[in-house]
């Protein structure tokens, strides 16, 4: 007898809910009502997740594929992020229209990897970086509009016109140039992407930001103008689908310069590998601004890969030309440049 009402005092939650008092029977009901809730909140929420994350998957999916770029650029989604992976180097023209050149030529990356987070959560301290902050819709990186370092917080609320790549006659006509790393991204507006995006318009996302949000034009997704003021220090403001948005503009900071989403460490994001003497696996110096800017600089790409950026200073002309080597991601160049005094220097150098 002792053994049976045991049992049944431990297993039969009927008899256990008969042997409680009437108020001690609602309050168990009500027990169990709120653990089920809680479970089906639980199961619910985690459906959300999942849901909201595949959904944000399949919007950067599309607005590559929309573009256009999909034979170029591919976008997979795994662990809470899409990865748009590319070679950074854009079928559009390049480097025509640069002065204050720094003697670097766009070289294809081996990989290029951008994370956009598919579950972003804004903050409220904007976040700097000197390198990417995005990745255009084609592939490229997108920096913020300066070239002297990473700015600080105070930096961001001050035009920084001794850096600004575009009134310093850095960009080309597309709105980029070749990094210190020999590597192709846009600081501002990327009007030659823009040109060949099959589905172009204002409601069209041109590229993602690393935390998560996306990038617009000039004006709102539905067309109407950006009232001035609107855009925060980072060049967003709040948006109704994605939560918050970035937006490109004609004045400066031209595209986005901060972050505001929340990024877990900005030391992990992607960085476009230099290139490296093949025979010494050393790292190549940086080409040095020549004073006052060059003249006549040309970029002419071939469809055997090899490449030239001719100009001149100064009354002489210079050259920096490469062609693919046997290696893959390695390229022969030779070069005549300002940083080196003219001389003629030739090798194979590898990303």
């Amino acid at each position: 007898m002792n053994r049976r009402r045991y049992r049944s005092r431990t297993f039969s939650k009927e008899n256990r809910m008969k042997q409680l008092p009437s108020a001690g029977r609602l309050g168990a009901v009500a027990f169990f009502l709120g653990a089920a809730a809680g479970h089906v909140a639980a199961a619910q929420a985690h459906d959300d997740h999942v849901h909201d994350a595949k959904a944000r998957c399949d919007t950067v999916i599309a607005s590559v594929a929309d573009a256009g770029f999909s034979d170029t650029v591919t976008v997979t989604c795994d662990n809470g992020k899409a990865i748009i992976s590319s070679d950074t180097y854009p079928d559009h023209e390049l480097m025509t229209g640069i002065v204050g050149t720094n003697e670097q030529v766009p070289v294809p990356a081996r990989q290029y990897d951008a994370p956009i987070p598919l579950e972003p959560v804004l903050g409220d301290t904007p976040q700097t970086r000197d390198a990417a902050l995005g990745v255009a819709v084609n592939g490229v990186p997108i920096f913020d509009y300066t070239g002297g370092g990473e700015m600080t917080e105070a930096d961001l609320h001050h035009y920084q016109s001794r850096h600004d790549t575009f009134q310093t006659q850095q960009l080309d006509v597309c709105g980029g140039h070749a990094g210190r790393g020999d590597d192709y991204h846009y600081h501002m507006k990327p009007v030659c992407m823009i040109a060949q995006m099959e589905n172009a318009g204002d409601d069209a996302i041109i590229g993602w930001a690393f935390d998560g949000f996306p990038i617009y034009g000039d004006n709102n997704p539905d067309g109407t103008a950006i009232v001035e003021g609107v855009l925060d220090v980072c060049n967003g403001q709040a948006d109704e689908t994605y939560g918050y948005r970035y937006h490109t503009s004609k004045d400066a900071p031209y595209i986005v310069q901060c972050l505001m989403g929340e990024v877990g460490d900005l030391r992990e994001l992607p960085r476009t590998a230099p290139l490296v003497d093949a025979a010494t696996g050393r790292g190549v110096a940086p080409g040095r601004p020549p004073a006052g800017g060059v003249d006549n600089l040309v970029f002419t790409q071939n469809e055997d890969g090899s490449r030239s950026m001719d100009y001149s200073y100064e009354g002489e002309d210079y050259y920096i030309r490469y062609s693919p080597a046997d290696r893959p991601d390695c390229y022969n160049f030779e070069t005549k440049t300002v940083t080196n005094g003219g001389e003629v220097k030739t090798g194979e150098f590898c990303r």
